[in-house]
């Protein structure tokens, strides 16, 4: 690859977007979308004034754009959902600069599929060698102290771990489908006390006279977004300084654009007599994939949370084959439901050489220990399933 060249890029817009669609190939997750990512940064969401400064790396062999590797300089952990305070503390003690940090992700969203792009047909292994290694010169020139790939894909894994990567396992959260061919099916998975559980919260939304609605493609439009973002700012706002409130009323907008719209599934609950919307769910959605993101509601609804987020969700992936759903981070309360705890790995690197050796040595009992905590996790769900693939261990 003698005549490749290398890029840095301050904005996605400055790659053209028929050369990412290229890059995109069959990794067809709308979150590394040209359009979604260009939607962040134009809504003011994912901005340097509120510390993701984009920088696209890219590599070019004469015209043509062969592969690039999504990042963003990060001045704090917000919106990651993998928590690295226990690195941050580390940094403190060595008397380190721990921000700003580079972040391989797509923003704000905890969503397993981070890789390096590629055009097809190229030496991934090469590629992904050569990209990491300017990382790594960019990161020692300008004293940055690491660099991090989160919810990494389990293929692209392989690569930037035999770059010597260092492996950190969280947890997450899915449900897949495995012969259901409606809510009944669904519920003959779980044993009776939760069978019955969970038939008492849908009538309990039932009951509170509220019906729920789901918009999908041309039924989506502005005046929904907008009210999906009151809504998401709402829950928000009751989290107080914990909110994470981070997206823009525009990035809600533009969700209603044609170009993403096809991906956004939006689940409204309305008081059936006053055709009122009191709550709404928004979910993202591909071919074989549905992913809970943002909800709210401005009554207290016994329940509501859960159809809305997850039985709502569910019955309607059943009835169109969607094989698997990732409710989104956090909440135990999900083990009730349908979800099995699964790993998720993020890699990293560290530029400081006592940094790297000291988490380098607590990782493998880190991840030993978090293998054991989703073992024994998923022995306690009450509900027969077919046991995730630990692909990524």
């Amino acid at each position: 690859m003698n005549n490749l060249k290398i890029k840095w890029h301050k904005s996605i817009s400055e790659i053209p977007e028929k050369a990412w669609r290229n890059l995109l190939g069959s990794n067809l997750s709308p979150f590394y979308s040209w359009e979604w990512l260009n939607a962040l940064e134009t809504s003011d969401s994912i901005i340097p004034l509120n510390g993701w400064q984009p920088l696209f790396l890219s590599a070019w062999n004469g015209k043509n754009i062969i592969a690039s590797a999504p990042l963003y300089l990060k001045a704090h952990s917000y919106g990651e959902f993998i928590f690295d305070n226990s690195f941050a503390e580390l940094a403190q003690n060595l008397n380190l600069k721990y921000y700003p940090k580079l972040i391989g992700m797509s923003p704000l969203s905890p969503v397993e599929g981070y890789r390096f792009l590629f055009s097809a047909g190229e030496n991934e292994k090469e590629l992904t060698y050569i990209l990491i290694k300017e990382i790594d010169i960019f990161a020692k020139k300008n004293g940055i102290l690491s660099c991090n790939f989160l919810y990494v894909d389990p293929q692209w894994q392989l690569l930037a771990e035999a770059a010597k990567c260092a492996k950190w396992f969280n947890q997450k959260s899915l449900w897949s489908l495995n012969g259901e061919k409606n809510f009944s099916d669904y519920l003959g998975k779980f044993n009776s006390n939760q069978r019955r559980n969970i038939i008492r919260e849908r009538k309990n939304v039932k009951n509170s006279g509220i019906k729920i609605t789901t918009l999908l493609g041309t039924q989506i439009d502005i005046d929904n977004m907008k009210k999906m973002h009151y809504f998401y700012q709402l829950h928000c706002s009751r989290w107080g300084i914990w909110g994470s409130k981070y997206l823009s009323e525009s990035f809600f907008i533009e969700l209603a654009s044609r170009k993403l719209r096809d991906n956004i599934i939006l689940f409204e609950a309305k008081e059936e007599n006053e055709d009122k919307t009191i709550g709404m769910s928004l979910c993202i959605k591909s071919k074989e994939m549905l992913w809970g993101r943002y909800w709210g509601a401005k009554e207290n609804i016994d329940c509501l949370h859960f159809e809305t987020c997850y039985y709502a969700p569910i019955e309607w992936a059943i009835e169109n084959g969607i094989k698997y759903f990732d409710p989104g981070a956090g909440g135990t309360h999900k083990r009730r439901r349908g979800f099995v705890a699964k790993p998720n790995a993020s890699l990293h690197r560290w530029y400081d050489a006592r940094m790297d050796s000291l988490i380098r040595e607590w990782l493998p009992k880190a991840n030993k220990l978090m293998l054991s905590q989703i073992k024994a996790t998923n022995n306690d769900v009450p509900f027969k399933f077919k046991k995730p693939k630990l692909s990524n261990t």
